[in-house]
């Protein structure tokens, strides 16, 4: 018998060491050594990493440049807060200056009537509100009771004379109203 005729036993144990020997090839190319696994899973590991890190220093950052940006705008909006109230006063400044020129006490008391006046425009150009007027009632929120008074002519916890008025913008209290109470 030649090396090309098989008979069939031969030939089963030939596709037999054939099919083995394929196994053994592509399990020995599938199986890598543990370390080279290992290897493997530890540069994916690190290239999560770096991946991880670059998205940290942006995030931070950003963060940071925000937290510069907010403060530039906090102190842009103070600045800008501040330029505002001088320019609503400046007209009252301007009348003061004009009334300390007069010698005259009736053109004097004038230019101080004038000035109470641009007071109160540049208050109510600002937002704010002036309270505590004789007549109101007392309200502790409000005014401050610095005298109390005993009168028949007035109503329980009437405000009978005011010392300072009070100011407010909004809800928010500037000053309380210093008053004198009645009964």
């Amino acid at each position: 018998m030649n090396d090309t005729e098989k008979t069939p036993a031969t030939a089963g144990e030939d596709d037999f060491a054939e099919e083995l020997a394929e196994e053994v090839t592509v399990t020995e190319e599938a199986a890598e050594s543990p370390e080279d696994s290992l290897k493997k899973e530890i540069e994916r590991l690190k290239g999560e990493i770096k991946e991880k890190d670059d998205r940290f220093l942006r995030m931070a950052a950003e963060y940071d440049n925000f937290r510069r940006r907010s403060r530039e705008e906090k102190e842009g909006i103070y600045d800008a807060a501040v330029s505002d109230t001088l320019a609503s006063l400046l007209p009252v400044i301007d009348n003061l200056e004009r009334a300390a020129q007069y010698d005259d006490g009736e053109k004097v008391k004038e230019g101080v009537q004038m000035t109470a006046k641009s007071v109160a425009a540049a208050l109510g150009k600002l937002g704010i509100e002036e309270f505590g007027v004789p007549g109101d009632t007392f309200d502790p929120t409000l005014h401050n009771a610095v005298m109390h008074t005993e009168d028949e002519n007035a109503k329980e916890g009437e405000i009978v004379e005011v010392f300072q008025k009070g100011y407010r913008k909004g809800k928010r209290i500037i000053r309380f109203a210093a008053v004198k109470t009645a009964n």
